[in-house]
């Protein structure tokens, strides 16, 4: 019993030491945790802060709690809770999803150095505003640095060497600025970095295995920069190189990597995306690289040189969310290769032959599948049409023949067809507008035929090409009154006949409205001048969501005739505005309200039937850059106003009627083409050789041709004169004398004595004139 009592006392007398310890630990935290709400920053840090605010334009307000007080409290600042030390900086704009919010919440302004005296910060977050300047060259000062984010802003110039000496960094984010110059070195020395993103920054120089050396935490690497960079950075690395690192993701673009597929690559064993996008790579892809696919879950080696038959089947991996293979515009070939567990599959622009494989219908996970611009043959699976996630399906450009599948029905998700440029036949299927989201409706240069189906107006289209077919019978009115939402109408190269429906008029958003090649009769609907999106000006802005879905841009194009070539756009089609109406049978005037359209910039009325006068106010069409009116039955001037068109940059007026004088001012004495104007036998001036009157000749001319027409009347009246009064005056005289016996005797007794007269008269005259030669005669001797 007292050895238990012992042993009891022995180990409270144990315990006792470590019980007080605790409670004291626990009084010292209490104390610690009352003494932080006493913690207020730095005050050399808080005029830095300040400092820095007093350079920067803030139009929202952002910093509106930045004046005075605890700057541990102000917004985006963090203080250490023990020192009162700024150590975090978050400044990014919040409002990035805002578009509207977005432009006006930026900090404009400078980097300042006066952040450099943070010199406990460890996160600095800057992005999306519109700072600009040298990322400061003492950015090393900043020593605590573990996360560093400048991207989305308008930073210039080099990447201070300074920046090796942030040993701590683990992620590093440049993106999306305008840095022109060289990546140093001494970047190689961030042993702690796990992400480095460069992207979409014009760099120039050369990059090293020296940039890499010391990287051995790196597992992300992006340096995709902008295709103007006309690949001006280089990577310099030798073929036997084995990096330090262990790479997960790795992001290049429009840059020099290697002519061959780089080696060193193949160590990397923790892949799991891959882009190489316009790197140069003129080679065959590696079987190690096929071997990855169970643990890619993105592939991109577009834009480049490669050759060589992929494998089939594949499978991917999705772990990571959706998945993708992008090899397009490269020189791949063999059959079409199927890659499962993918969700964007896109190969076109290659080699690729044979037919589409009949089972693509097992790709059920697809929601984007591009094959154009390859040489495929044979028909169209009807197994495409079990793939009920597509959004995308473009199988343009192509040598697909047949007709176009049927059961459409249950493709709910699907918002663009691109079947153009193949050699199909037949009618569209009417359950092809099953789908009310279809936005593009691409089936032009074919063989299809038929009329078109009523099925189409359940569409709600933003763009429909059908040219070049065979498509028959009249324009629909419902194209004008249910597809509201259209801006590419293509019917042009069919045998459409009637006439061009007023409907169409209201189509507010129409910009490319192209009915040449039809056979089109009656006259243009005056209406036409109410197309509200042709006079108004549009920019050429971001691509609308619809031609997004998540990674994939669909690259909307169409080909065009402009200046007398087929062109095709893509980039700028948005802001094309075009309307062409050549090759039919139109008949009557060209509308007056049609040179309300002042922002449209392609008008082509060639080879109808066109009568009366160009519209005196065709100058109000201030956007035209191409204007044919050729081969038609205008008469008349050309109105003075075209000339004040500037931005008109082709012209073709020839055969017609068209009469008087060629414009001079402007730009039209560039139009030097004679052919412009050929066939108008009533037009004058340069180019042509005929030449046109001055207005002074004009009126010399005027005086004259009226001086000869009085002259001639004068003349002809004193003809008639003296045609009529001789014989009268000659019998009123001499037939009186003849008859009058007195006054024949009178008459000549007057003329004797007037002649007697005279003489008298004459030989005074000369007698007194030779007195006076002889006197003046005299006087000079």
């Amino acid at each position: 019993m007292a050895t238990r009592k012992t042993f009891i006392l022995f180990l409270v007398l144990l315990l006792l030491p470590l019980f007080l310890e605790f409670f004291l630990l626990e009084a010292l935290v209490i104390n610690s945790t009352d003494g932080d709400r006493d913690v207020v920053c730095i005050e050399m840090e808080q005029k830095a802060l300040l400092k820095f605010k007093g350079g920067l334009e803030d139009p929202s307000g952002r910093l509106s709690s930045w004046v005075g007080g605890d700057c541990c409290k102000w917004r985006g600042v963090d203080c250490n809770n023990e020192t009162g030390h700024v150590i975090k900086l978050d400044l990014k704009n919040p409002y990035q999803s805002d578009e509207a919010a977005f432009p006006l919440s930026r900090l404009i302004g400078q980097i300042s150095d006066s952040l450099l005296d943070l010199k406990y910060l460890n996160y600095l977050d800057l992005s999306k505003n519109e700072l600009s300047g040298l990322i400061p060259d003492s950015i090393g000062n900043l020593d605590h640095l573990r996360y560093l984010d400048l991207r989305d802003n308008s930073i210039s110039g080099s990447i201070p060497a300074s920046i090796g000496r942030l040993l701590l960094l683990e992620e590093l984010d440049l993106s999306h600025n305008g840095m022109n110059g060289t990546i140093p070195e001494s970047i190689g020395q961030l042993k702690e970095l796990l992400s480095l993103t460069l992207d979409w920054n014009p760099w120039k120089g050369r990059v090293s295995e020296i940039h890499f050396m010391g990287l051995i935490k790196l597992e992300y690497f992006s340096s995709y920069l902008s295709p103007a960079t006309n690949n001006s950075l280089v990577f310099d690395i030798t073929s036997d190189w084995i990096p330090p690192f262990s790479l997960k993701v790795i992001r290049m673009g429009n840059c020099i990597l290697s002519q061959t597929f780089p080696s060193w690559l193949g160590t990397q064993k923790e892949l799991y995306r891959i882009i190489l996008r316009n790197v140069g790579i003129s080679d065959t892809i590696p079987e190690w690289l096929w071997k990855l696919s169970p643990q890619l879950g993105w592939l991109d080696l577009s834009r480049n040189q490669l050759r060589g038959k992929p494998p089939s089947p594949l499978s991917f991996n999705t772990s990571h969310g959706w998945s993708m293979a992008d090899l397009s515009f490269n020189r791949l070939e063999g059959p079409l290769p199927l890659w499962y567990n993918l969700t964007y599959l896109v190969l076109g622009n290659n080699l690729f032959s044979g037919p589409v494989p009949s089972n693509i219908g097992e790709l059920s996970s697809l929601r984007v599948l591009v094959v154009s611009g390859n040489l495929l043959n044979g028909t169209i699976p009807s197994s495409l049409t079990n793939l009920k996630n597509l959004r995308i399906i473009d199988l343009s450009n192509n040598h697909l023949s047949g007709k176009i599948p049927n059961h459409w029905n249950d493709m709910e998700m699907l918002g663009i067809i691109d079947l153009s440029k193949n050699r199909l036949y037949g009618e569209i299927p009417s359950s092809i507008c099953s789908i009310h989201v279809i936005y593009f409706l691409k089936l032009g240069d074919n063989n299809l035929s038929g009329e078109l189906s009523p099925s189409l107006q359940n569409c709600s289209l933003y763009s429909l090409d059908l040219g070049n077919n065979r498509f028959s019978g009249e324009i629909p009115k419902w194209i004008g009154e249910r597809m509201s939402s259209l801006k590419q109408l293509r019917l042009r190269g069919n045998m459409l006949t009637g006439n061009i429906p007023e409907q169409l008029c209201g189509l507010s958003d129409l910009r490319i409205l192209d009915l040449a090649l039809n056979n089109l009769s009656g006259s243009i609907p005056p209406c036409l001048g109410h197309l509200s999106a042709m006079n108004h000006v549009t920019l050429l802005g971001p691509s609308p969501d619809y031609l997004y879905t998540d990674y994939y841009y669909y690259r909307e194009g169409m080909e065009l005739v402009l200046k007398g070539k087929e062109m095709e756009f893509e980039r700028i089609l948005s802001i094309v505005k075009l309307i062409d109406l050549s090759r039919n049978n139109l008949s009557g005037v060209i509308p007056h309200g049609i040179a309300n359209l002042s922002t449209l910039g392609t008008l082509n009325l060639s080879w109808n039937q066109l009568t009366g006068k160009v519209p005196e106010d065709i100058g109000a069409m201030q956007g035209l850059e191409t204007l044919d009116f050729s081969s038609n039955r205008l008469s008349g001037p050309i109105p003075l106003s075209m000339a004040s068109i500037t931005s008109l940059s082709h012209l073709n007026l020839s055969h017609n009627l068209l009469s008087g004088p060629i414009p001079t001012t402007n730009q039209f004495p560039t139009f030097d083409d004679p052919s412009m104007y050929e066939g108008n036998l009533g037009l004058c001036g340069l180019p042509l050789s005929t030449q046109c009157s001055t207005p002074n000749e004009d009126h010399k001319d005027e005086e004259d041709e009226k001086e000869d027409h009085d002259d001639g009347w004068e003349t002809l009246w004193f003809f008639t004169s003296m045609g009529l009064g001789f014989p009268v005056g000659f019998w009123a005289v001499c037939g009186t004398l003849a008859l009058k016996k007195s006054w024949r005797h009178a008459y000549f007794r007057f003329v004797g004595e007037a002649k007697d007269r005279m003489y008298v008269f004459i030989a005074v005259n000369v007698a007194r004139f030779q007195r006076k030669m002889k006197r003046n005669g005299g006087a000079h001797g």
